[in-house]
């Protein structure tokens, strides 16, 4: 294999190591300097390529992709501004634990600081965000220079999937000719043929580990789990997530009930006809419910806490003021837990951790390990657990929720919530559900109650931004055959309209739910809401926009259901779904509603379902 020129050699063994490595796909955007490496991708007859015409919605893209799926899906640019909209989606990978590789065409070294056109200083552009960054060197035909590229992009690929998984940055310089022109004795043709062709495999292999708890440190987490008042708390889970069955099992040897958020992996599955799931304490947990003041509620005495931090700021409010025991487990060590109530910080993998656990527990019974010591000093032997306070402890847990959804569902008013309650049990089975930050995920983590539907669940939380969450969405949907839902705020929506360009491009389908409150809804949660017109001027900012040209303008299937009078609303939104799910194409289902009422809707609803779960646990 002998290339016309040195650039084409060079893009050629990055590609080639790439797939090696098990890239199977690649998002690319149009650019001159990247012409080597699009081509190479191009040419790849194992590497499928996504064309994406705006960078920030091809790396949103490659995100939700990479999110789906848990393997790096690389992005391809060329110099100057276009690396620069990469920015806000490795800030995300990073705080998400994405794996992302951001191949970043730049001009050659001669050419920086020297005035020339769409030249800018690239290097270590995203800072510390990224997991590896290397600036590579200028193309050259040698097998040294070959050996070490090799290496570069194979160790690149290693730190994106390692243990802590990120995005990395590689930025490539080439200087002309970028085309494959054949430039004659540039390419000598005794190459060593590993260097030039590469390995059978990766060049470089990397055998990844999993931190793992010795058998000391494991005996005195089980010892401390064996409580009557544990919680599991599951909070959005690292790609590739968190093991449902590992999980279900520690719960099974503790007796102790899941606190499932939304993007857990946990709120649906077959494993809640089994196992004491709950998801309504977003309704009925406050800081006021902890304590001494509400003395028939009984707070847990120990929290195991699995992923990052939960969605709900009701949950992580009333966890604070429990005063217990809270263990927080991070594959890395990192530090993920903002209200600072944190006791233990365990640095181990969660799956693994959870199975060893719920294999340690199990072989001594629940109650405390035989000859380990209990929390409050005594011997414990795990005896007693059907005549213990754990079962009433979970009962009370089950019950406060089945209550609070109870109340939830029976509102009097149409809201913002009622459109994720109608959607979930429409939902195909399985499906890929993408949530948009501000409204959406917080109605879902309210509103959405576990089920048994095998539905994977997908949002941008780990800067929480509206931007590019059409684009991650339909990246996510590019990665599976299941039907792919997106449900969207307006202005999200609006914010990146570009990303539909996907649709077509990417030959992805989607039904895209839009709630349409024409403004920063969200904001209605601040006290800044008391302050107008600056709340309405500056915070809310109504819009007025018309989605029914949008929906043209990208050949969606348009369907408006305005539920501001409530009549019929949801019926109307659930016939739409299932028009949209039996049709071919794409549809956009708008929602009209109001931010203000439902708002309000949504505080009698919580003063309704905390009502219901005490009284149910009265009983």
């Amino acid at each position: 294999m002998t290339a016309p020129n040195r650039n084409t050699l060079w893009a050629t063994a990055i590609v080639d190591e790439l797939a090696s490595a098990g890239v199977s796909a690649a998002v690319a955007s149009p650019g001159s300097r990247s012409t080597p490496l699009t081509l190479a991708f191009a040419r790849h007859e194992d590497v499928h390529v996504f064309s994406q015409l705006d960078e920030r919605s091809a790396a949103f893209f490659a995100l939700g992709r990479a999110r789906r799926t848990g393997e790096v899906t690389p992005l391809v640019c060329t110099s100057g501004t276009a690396a620069a909209n990469y920015h806000p989606t490795v800030m995300e990978a990073d705080q998400g634990r994405v794996p992302l590789l951001a191949l970043t065409a730049d001009r050659p070294p001669e050419l920086r600081d020297s005035g020339a056109n769409q030249t800018a200083d690239q290097e270590k552009l995203y800072g510390d965000a990224v997991r590896y960054y290397k600036d590579l060197p200028e193309p050259a035909a040698t097998d040294r220079a070959l050996a070490s590229v090799r290496t570069t992009v194979a160790r690149a690929i290693a730190a994106a999937e390692g243990t802590d998984p990120g995005p990395v940055h590689l930025n490539v310089p080439f200087a002309k000719p970028l085309e494959p022109t054949p430039v004659p004795g540039d390419v000598p043709a005794d190459l060593d043929p590993a260097a030039e062709a590469g390995r059978e495999g990766p060049y470089v292999a990397t055998t990844g580990g999993a931190t793992r708890l010795d058998d000391r440190d494991l005996r005195a987490l089980a010892d401390a789990l064996a409580t009557d008042r544990g919680l599991i708390v599951a909070g959005p889970a690292d790609p590739p997530g968190l093991d449902a069955e590992a999980v279900t099992a520690l719960s099974h040897a503790t007796g102790h009930p899941i606190l499932a958020d939304p993007l857990s992996g946990l709120r649906f599955g077959g494993h809640t006809r089994v196992a004491p799931v709950i998801g309504g304490y977003d309704a009925y947990l406050s800081a006021d419910l902890a304590g001494d003041s509400t003395p028939e509620w009984r707070d847990p005495e120990v929290v195991l806490r699995l992923g990052a931090a939960p969605t709900s700021k009701s949950l992580r409010k009333y966890l604070t003021e429990t005063g217990a025991d809270q263990y927080v487990v991070d594959p890395v060590g990192r530090w993920r837990e903002a209200e600072f109530a944190a006791t233990d910080l365990v640095v181990a993998e969660p799956n693994r951790l959870c199975g060893d656990l719920s294999r340690l527990v199990g072989a001594a019974g629940r109650g405390g390990l035989a000859g380990g010591s209990s929390p409050s000093g005594g011997s414990g032997d795990f005896g007693g657990a059907e005549d213990s306070d754990g079962d009433a402890f979970t009962d009370q847990w089950e019950r406060a929720d089945a209550a609070a959804f109870s109340a939830l569902s029976a509102a009097d008013a149409f809201h913002e919530g009622r459109v994720i309650e109608t959607l979930l049990p429409e939902l195909p089975d399985p499906a890929t559900l993408f949530v948009s930050n501000s409204m959406p995920v917080r109605d879902l983590d309210r509103f959405g109650r576990p089920g048994a539907a095998s539905l994977t669940v997908c949002g941008n939380r780990g800067v929480s931004g509206i931007d590019g969450i059409v684009s991650s969405a339909l990246g996510a949907g590019s990665a599976t055959t299941d039907d792919l839902t997106l449900l969207v705020g307006d202005l999200a929506l609006h914010h990146d309209s570009n990303g539909l360009l996907a649709l077509d491009r990417c030959d992805v389908d989607a039904t895209i739910v839009a709630v349409n409150n024409d403004g920063g809804g969200i904001f209605h949660e601040l006290p800044i809401e008391e302050y107008d017109p600056e709340f309405t001027e500056w915070f809310k900012t109504p819009h007025g926009i018309e989605f029914e040209t949008l929906a043209e303008q990208y050949d969606l299937e348009h369907v408006s259901v305005d539920a501001r009078d409530g009549e019929n609303a949801s019926e109307s939104i659930a016939a739409a779904y299932r028009e949209s799910l039996a049709g071919d194409g794409s549809t956009l289902i708008e929602v009209r509603v109001d931010a203000e009422s439902s708002h309000r809707v949504r505080e009698r609803l919580g003063e309704k379902a905390t009502a219901a779960a005490l009284s149910a646990i009265e009983e």
